[in-house]
């Protein structure tokens, strides 16, 4: 009899203890009611990103919201490199945030950071003087890889470049700040830079300003299109490489 009554009481007990740690769950589980904004912004408003993250927070409750979850969510904000969340009694979430760092623009509408890697700055404005790159899906760490390349060989020139384009079949052109086209092409990079080089260093250099485009892509030599005597030529149709 006795043994029956000690399990009764351990059985009350756990019931207590259970019904007890239930209601403090339900008390410390209240809705989230603020959220903070933490981390080191140069480009991107705070109040901006707030209203970006606030939606994803509503409706949610302090204990019961999936942090790793939230923040995958969070990082679909564009301008957002990383996030960390963190709980702050007693019903809030502290948002630690990770700007983008733009490089470049890339393919008209998006911009790359550091990485290569793509992110939409729409409506944010972006900074101005980026260079401006493009090339097709995934080539984003490729293209700002060699525009690092050229660019270091042009300044030895005395040049530098505003724009370079990677097509689909492969084929490379870029834009002196100048103004002036170049239609580098597929194969044989280096040795097409050197005629350039030469090219530049005998004439070229002194008549820039009435230089359509270069185009490269021949055995041999270069070609010459002058402002208002040829058309440009697409890149992506011509025969050479």
């Amino acid at each position: 009899m006795a043994r029956r009554g000690t399990w009764l009481g351990v059985v009350l007990l756990a019931a207590l203890v259970g019904a007890g740690g239930k209601a403090l769950w339900l008390w410390l589980d209240r809705p989230i009611e603020r959220v903070s904004i933490g981390g080191e912004l140069h480009h991107v408003d705070a109040s901006y990103l707030k209203g970006q993250l606030a939606p994803l927070v509503r409706g949610r409750t302090w204990l019961s919201v999936d942090l790793e979850a939230l923040r995958e969510q969070a990082l679909q904000v564009g301008w957002l490199k990383e996030v960390r969340i963190r709980r702050e009694w007693p019903n809030a979430l502290t948002f630690e945030l990770e700007e983008q760092r733009p490089v470049a623009r890339w393919n008209d509408d998006q911009l790359l950071n550091g990485d290569g890697e793509p992110f939409v700055f729409a409506p944010v404005e972006p900074p101005m003087g980026l260079p401006d790159m493009a090339g097709p899906g995934g080539a984003g760490p490729e293209v700002l890889a060699y525009f690092d390349d050229l660019g270091q060989r042009l300044d030895k020139m005395g040049l530098g470049i505003d724009q370079l384009r990677l097509e689909a079949r492969g084929a490379w052109r870029f834009q002196l700040d100048s103004g002036v086209w170049i239609m580098l092409g597929r194969g044989d990079l280096d040795a097409r830079l050197g005629r350039l080089e030469a090219a530049w260093r005998r004439e070229l250099g002194e008549v820039a300003s009435h230089i359509r485009y270069i185009d490269l892509r021949y055995p041999n030599g270069v070609a010459v299109a002058w402002h208002g005597e040829t058309e440009p030529v697409d890149d992506e149709a011509a025969t050479r490489g």
